[in-house]
C-alpha cells in the first residue's frame, strides 16, 4: 500500500488533514493534544504500529489483580481502571484469578518480581473475614502501595475503595416495601466475605425500620454468586413464600429469575427480583434487570488516583472510601400481594 494512500486513510479515519497526519507523524509541532490524541487512535484501530518516535515510556507497571471475569462487572471494572492509568501513562498488568489456576499470592509474587509500581486488588482475599492479612501487611512494610476495592480489614494500612452495602440494600428493600411487598428475602454469597455481611446488616435494619420485621433470619439465603448460585438461593427463599427477592449480583438476580420460572411464576407480575452491579447488557435482559448501579467509573478513578498520590509519596492511610449506589428501576419489579389484595 503506498504511502500517499495510507496517509489519506489515516486522515479520514482520524477526521483531519493529511498534512496534519504527517506533522504527527514525524513530530512536528503546531499540533494540540486531542488532535494528536485522534491520529493516535487511528492509527491503533487501522492496526498500524505507532513510529518509534511516538511510543511513550511507560511511568511504570501496575498490577491489577481481580478475580475470574464471569461476572461482567469485574472486566468492566477492570477496564475503567486501565483507561484511568493508561491517561496518567502507567502501563496496566492484569492477572485474572482462575478456579484451579494461580492463587492471588503467587501473582503479587509475580508482580513484585516485575518491579510494579503499584497494585490494585479488586475482590480479593481482602474480602474474606477468614484469610490471613499479613500477605497485604509485607507488602505495604515494604512500602509497596497497593489499593483494596471491595472488602475491608482493620489489620491493613492501606486505602479501601467500597461501594455502600448497606445502603444498596437498603435501596432495593425500600423500593420494594413501597411496591408493596412484605416478604422480601436476600439471596447472596458466602457470608465470610465483608460485602455479604454489610448486605445482611443492611438488609436487617431496612426491614426492621420499614415493615417491623426483626426476625427475618429464614429470609436470608446463602450461596454462590453465580447464576445458579442466585437460583439455588431463590429456590430456597420462594418455597418460604417470599414475593421480592433482593439479590447481592446481577448475575444472582438472573438465576433468580430462573428459579422463578421453573415454578411457573411470572416476574414482576407474581415476583419482584433486584439484582446488583448493574453490568454491562443487564438492561437487555428479560425483564430488563432493576439493579442498584454500582458506582464502578467513580470507584475505579478514585482507585488510581489514590495510588497514584502514593507512588508520588504520598504516606499510605488506612482509609475507606465509600461510594453511594443508585437504585435503577426497570423491568423485574412489581407491585406486591399488598397492593394487589
Amino acid at each position: 500500500m503506498n504511502g500517499h494512500a495510507r496517509l489519506a486513510d489515516i486522515a479520514a479515519q482520524a477526521g483531519v488533514s493529511e498534512a496534519t497526519v504527517s506533522r504527527v507523524l514525524n513530530g512536528k509541532p503546531g499540533v494540540s493534544a486531542t488532535t494528536r490524541q485522534a491520529v493516535m487512535a487511528a492509527l491503533d484501530l487501522m492496526g498500524y504500529e505507532r513510529p518509534p518516535r511516538l511510543r511513550q515510556r511507560s511511568n511504570g507497571l501496575i498490577g491489577l489483580v481481580t478475580p475470574e471475569l464471569d461476572n461482567p462487572i469485574f472486566p468492566a471494572f477492570a477496564q475503567a481502571v486501565e483507561r484511568a492509568l493508561t491517561q496518567h501513562g502507567y502501563t496496566p498488568v492484569l492477572c485474572t484469578q482462575l478456579p484451579g489456576g494461580a492463587p492471588e499470592d503467587e501473582f503479587t509474587e509475580l508482580l513484585v518480581d516485575r518491579g510494579v509500581s503499584g497494585i490494585v486488588f479488586v475482590s480479593g482475599l481482602h474480602a474474606d473475614t477468614t484469610a490471613r492479612m499479613d500477605r497485604y501487611t509485607r507488602l505495604t512494610d515494604r512500602g509497596l502501595p497497593i489499593v483494596l476495592v471491595d472488602g475491608y480489614s482493620e489489620r491493613i494500612d492501606a486505602p479501601f475503595i467500597s461501594p455502600d452495602d448497606r445502603m444498596a440494600v437498603r435501596l432495593a428493600v425500600q423500593h420494594l416495601v413501597d411496591l408493596g411487598h412484605e416478604r422480601i428475602g436476600l439471596a447472596l454469597g458466602p457470608r465470610r466475605f465483608v460485602p455479604v455481611i454489610r448486605k445482611i446488616e443492611g438488609y436487617r435494619q431496612a426491614m426492621a425500620q420499614l415493615l417491623g420485621a426483626t426476625d427475618v433470619d429464614a429470609f436470608i439465603s446463602h450461596s454462590l454468586f453465580s447464576v445458579e448460585g442466585g437460583q439455588a438461593a431463590a429456590a430456597q427463599l420462594l418455597a418460604g413464600g417470599c414475593t421480592g427477592i433482593v439479590c447481592a449480583s446481577d448475575l444472582m438476580a438472573l438465576g433468580a429469575i430462573r428459579a422463578c420460572r421453573e415454578r411457573s411464576l411470572s416476574v414482576p407480575g407474581e415476583v419482584s427480583v433486584v439484582g446488583f452491579d448493574d453490568s454491562p447488557l443487564i438492561a437487555f435482559t428479560d425483564p430488563p434487570l432493576t439493579t442498584v448501579r454500582k458506582p464502578i467509573g467513580a470507584m475505579a478513578s478514585a482507585a488510581v488516583q489514590t495510588l497514584l498520590e502514593e507512588i508520588n509519596g504520598a504516606q499510605a492511610k488506612h482509609v475507606e472510601l465509600i461510594f453511594q449506589p443508585e437504585l435503577v428501576v426497570r423491568g423485574s419489579t412489581g407491585s406486591g400481594p399488598l397492593v394487589n389484595r
